[in-house]
């Protein structure tokens, strides 16, 4: 069984006497285009591994499997275990882990399914649900060291803060974040459509691909990340305001690195990009 039309899905959810369950953002995609899309998307390479997070009913993983040697499969509704695994049973190379994402060390989980020697370069693909999208994508992103590339499926108006530009209403903290680790391309709309049960917004998939190096250099990322944390918060101050409080800084001797930096004050933070907020980080540490 491979559901991925509208009436496959409703016939494996009753035969295995199952319900979509909204607190882990259960819509399902009927969609066989949309499909192909994501798995070309990704990249694959036919000798590596992919680590799927929330395969659902397990068309896409399907699609994955035939294109590379395994697949990890990480669901956290044990509801779908019985069905998952009875579908899915033609297929050897995909293994599942039936737990919530963000408790695991994605990596070794990846060298116990498989019993590798090492860890090597692999893909992730995920449909994410709106509720958990910012800590999956940070996960992946400080946490997966070898990661390739992650093809992900999101709401719309978050793929939307992800790959904004400066001077948007949606561009923030998630964009500077990401833009920081990784660059960002995007695949295809996802119409609320092609899902089953039809969810109340339209999506994105979009393809994150982290840095070989960083595009900014930075002597305390800690610090860095706490810096534009404290920029977005109130997002209606000016950057001299925004740097006065944070470097503990009198706005005179605020206003005069500003200007060196030939960044004016009465800026607003969307619209410095990632390499001004670097440099004002490394000036005013100095």
């Amino acid at each position: 069984m491979n559901p991925a039309t509208v009436r496959e899905v409703r016939a494996a959810l009753n035969e295995y006497s199952l319900h979509p369950r909204k607190k882990w953002g259960q819509n399902f995609l009927v969609d066989k285009n949309i499909l192909k899309k994501i798995v070309d998307a990704c990249d694959i390479d036919p000798d590596g591994y992919v680590l799927e997070i929330g395969p659902g009913l397990g068309a896409l993983t399907r699609e994955l499997a035939g294109r590379c040697r395994g697949v990890l499969a990480i669901e956290v509704d044990r509801q779908l275990q019985g069905f998952l695994e009875h579908s899915l049973e033609d297929l050897p190379g995909v293994q599942f882990v039936f737990a919530d994402v963000l408790t695991l060390n994605l990596e070794q989980e990846l060298v116990r399914a498989f019993v590798l020697k090492e860890i090597k370069p692999y893909a992730v693909c995920a449909n994410i649900p709106y509720n958990i999208t910012s800590p999956i994508l940070f996960k992946l992103l400080e946490e997966c060291l070898n990661l390739k590339s992650a093809t992900l499926m999101m709401q719309r108006e978050v793929a939307d803060r992800i790959t904004a530009r400066p001077g948007g209403k949606d561009y923030g903290l998630l964009t500077l974040t990401t833009a920081y680790y990784a660059r960002v391309d995007p695949v295809t709309p996802v119409s609320r459509n092609c899902f089953y049960p039809k969810p109340e917004v339209d999506s994105r998939v979009i393809k994150i691909t982290p840095h070989q190096a960083k595009p900014v250099q930075v002597t305390d990322e800690k610090r860095f990340k706490e810096f534009l944390r404290a920029a977005f918060q109130k997002r209606r101050k000016t950057i001299l305001n925004i740097c006065a409080d944070f470097f503990h800084t009198d706005k005179q001797s605020c206003t005069d690195v500003l200007m060196e930096s030939q960044i004016a004050p009465l800026r607003r933070p969307e619209t410095l990009d990632l390499g001004e907020f670097a440099l004002l980080l490394e000036v005013f540490s100095r």
